[in-house]
């Protein structure tokens, strides 16, 4: 289980909250869905939960580890996706595939089998032996969607994750996302495609200027609003 309690992160000399007392708890074999407009705070709490940024108060725990007292053995069981794929340009796309693998000790026949098979199913087999500089922004995505699975994740964080793929990799990104969940692993995902999250995610939170506004399946969700809305409906309710 995912944990967060009273998670706060201000940044600047103008003590602007980007995110305010955040409380959640994700169970195993669910896709959560994390939404809000630019600047809301979604990035900030991602980054908080993966060990990049460190609240300025409150505890996150993965499976009662506390990521901040226990880093490398929370980060084992973590794997991310950012919303923008920076990864090492002057190395070939095997190169950074092997790096990671080595990194989260995945062994050479375990790592084979998952690379032949991702490789394929998001058609990047014949480009992993050139330089990454060379890809194009789409490519790079796909790559770091790779290289994110290669671990077997508990817990798989996704920052926008559909940016930039084709729709058949979409589609397919979606198929493992769920099978992940169907195997109690927890898929936690930030996105603006608010029809994908209406239809993939278990339970949708929506975070507006660093608060946590509203929180639940889309029948809860749907249970607070005057109609029978969509999500896109009941988003910008919400949040304008």
């Amino acid at each position: 289980m995912l944990k967060l309690r009273n998670i706060s992160k201000t940044y600047g000399r103008a003590q602007v909250k980007a995110v305010d007392n955040v409380n959640l708890d994700i169970r195993p074999g669910e896709i959560f869905g994390f939404l809000g407009p630019n600047g809301a705070g979604k990035t900030t709490t991602i980054k908080m939960i993966v060990g990049l940024l460190k609240p300025d108060e409150g505890v996150i725990t993965i499976d009662g580890v506390n990521v901040w007292e226990e880093p490398l053995k929370a980060k084992s069981m973590i794997s991310y996706v950012p919303d923008n794929p920076e990864i090492y340009d002057r190395l070939k796309g095997i190169e950074y595939l092997n790096f990671i693998a080595d990194m989260y000790g995945v062994s050479k026949d375990d790592r084979r089998k998952k690379l032949d098979y991702y490789l394929e199913l998001f058609n990047i087999k014949d480009a992993v032996g050139d330089i990454i500089a060379s890809y194009s922004h789409g490519m790079k995505q796909k790559l770091v969607l790779t290289s994110a699975l290669l671990n077997d994740p508990k817990l798989f964080i996704l920052d926008e994750p559909m940016v930039g793929l084709d729709p058949k990799s979409a589609f397919n990104l979606k198929e493992i996302m769920r099978k992940m969940c169907d195997e109690g692993r927890i898929v936690f995902f930030s996105t603006h495609v608010l029809e994908v999250a209406e239809r993939l995610c278990d339970r949708i939170a929506i975070i507006n200027k660093g608060k946590i506004i509203a929180m639940g399946t889309m029948e809860e969700l749907r249970s607070h609003a005057e109609e029978r809305e969509s999500l896109e409906k009941i988003f910008l309710e919400l949040t304008e």
